[in-house]
């Protein structure tokens, strides 16, 4: 019975290391997204270009904060199912206000 605790608990403390590396490297990435992001405020881009590459980095760095900390990483399949049902509503429901508004331009 000891050794089977022993490899238990050996195991654990492995799995552990692992989980606490990966939340670490996660943070590192997190930090230097938002180096990339100040360093991208800096370069005086033009407004469409400072835009986009501010999404760029928001959306890589939200997709380690949920991929990571909301433990999406290890979720199963209807939950990515259920999550790209959501994106494909969403984006449309943004662009309805655009498209309405700029045809109203246009007249």
């Amino acid at each position: 019975m000891d050794e089977a605790h022993d490899r238990a608990a050996a195991h654990d403390h492995v799995d552990i290391d692992r989980h606490v590396r990966a939340a670490l490297f996660v943070f590192l990435a997190l930090l230097v997204l938002t180096g990339f992001t100040v360093a991208a405020w800096t370069l005086h881009l033009p407004t469409r270009s400072a835009i986009t590459l501010a999404l760029l980095i928001a959306v890589v760095k939200g997709s380690l904060v949920a991929g990571w900390f909301m433990h999406l990483v290890s979720e199963r399949r209807l939950i990515y199912w259920v999550l790209a049902l959501t994106a494909a509503f969403f984006v449309p429901l943004l662009l309805i206000p655009v498209l309405t508004s700029s045809s109203a331009l246009h007249r």
